[in-house]
């Protein structure tokens, strides 16, 4: 079976053809529970996120913040794996026939084996991976593997890159390119900054991927005000922090929905 970067690449182009940016999700697979966050991106998808991003959890984020750590450790101890990420893209992808991606470290990849883990992640339906700390001219095994297994391979840029960085990044993509809107790790923020909207001209004028913006996106201001300059707002910490403050799991999962519809709005009347 060949993975869904297609699928991706139609959602992200269905959304700018309405005249508007697309909604992505991010949840961590196995937070609260394996079972728990299979429903968790279901959740997200009903409330109108037209992709998700499943996280797989790590022992050593570099990029992510104390929120998506608490969940990670949360998934961790519960006895996570791989498999069951699998597991999560694949249920999610059937029960919803829109694009999941995994987000994942490099090193978890490198463990189980590049060639399983795309062709794994391509017959769970798969749409692909973002690798924030897969430096590019490392990249080839991975690219190659992924291109023949249907799957997206999506590479982060920051503000700190500069404009030949982006050109080379943005060449060796696919999918879409996520930018991040600043410097430093996820989590909520009062605001977004300028640097998010100069990095993404920066990087259109390298490529005709789509450019979405994450890092720090938390409410329905934030989301318009991004959506007005990106192709896509990505959101994660804000939906992991309302499940964690939840009092149960079908409370967690009834936030996830109503903050998916929420921030669904917000990129819907911002441009």
């Amino acid at each position: 079976m060949s993975g869904n970067v297609q699928l991706l690449s139609d959602t992200l182009a269905g959304a700018k053809a309405e005249g508007r940016a697309a909604l992505i999700a991010y949840l961590p697979a196995g937070f609260p529970s394996v079972d728990g966050g299979i429903e968790a991106v279901k959740a997200a998808f009903d409330g109108g996120a037209d992709v998700v991003e499943v996280g797989l959890p790590h022992s050593d984020p570099v990029l992510d913040g104390p929120v998506i750590q608490t969940a990670d450790d949360i998934a961790l101890r519960g006895g996570l794996k791989i498999k069951d990420v699998m597991r999560t893209v694949r249920e999610a992808y059937e029960a919803t026939g829109k694009p999941v991606l995994v987000m994942t470290y490099w090193n978890p990849i490198y463990i189980y084996g590049v060639e399983r883990f795309t062709t794994e992640l391509a017959e769970a339906g798969g749409a692909g991976c973002i690798l924030p700390d897969l430096p590019v001219q490392e990249s080839a095994e991975w690219r190659r593997h992924a291109e023949k297994n249907g799957l997206g391979t999506v590479f982060v840029v920051a503000p700190s890159s500069q404009d030949a960085r982006l050109a080379t990044i943005t060449a060796a993509g696919s999918g879409f390119v996520y930018a991040a809107s600043l410097m430093g790790v996820t989590g909520t923020r009062e605001s977004v900054g300028n640097q998010a909207k100069e990095l993404v001209e920066r990087t259109k004028a390298t490529t005709d991927l789509p450019v979405c913006v994450g890092l720090g996106v938390s409410n329905v201001v934030q989301a318009r005000e991004v959506a007005s300059f990106a192709d896509g707002v990505i959101v994660g910490s804000a939906f992991v922090k309302r499940m964690l403050d939840a009092p149960d799991e079908k409370a967690g999962l009834e936030a996830v929905r109503t903050l998916a519809a929420e921030l669904a709005g917000g990129v819907r009347g911002a441009k």
